[in-house]
């Protein structure tokens, strides 16, 4: 079970985060120092998953 390091889907850079094979995560923020981009993702049997967040909506009165 060797860890792999978490890619940036913004840039392709290296993130400080590992992944292991048995890893799991759902909506983790993923923060890249490079870009200073969040990204939400899910990860599962190191498939990682970019969730695309709603834009904000304006409340017309």
């Amino acid at each position: 079970m060797t860890p792999e390091w978490i890619l940036c889907p913004k840039c392709g850079n290296k993130t400080r985060n590992r992944l292991r094979s048995d890893t799991v995560l759902k909506n983790f923020p993923l923060y890249c120092p490079k870009c200073k981009q969040e990204s939400l993702i899910e990860a599962k049997n190191l498939h990682i998953t970019v969730i695309k967040e709603p834009d904000a909506q304006t409340q017309s009165r």
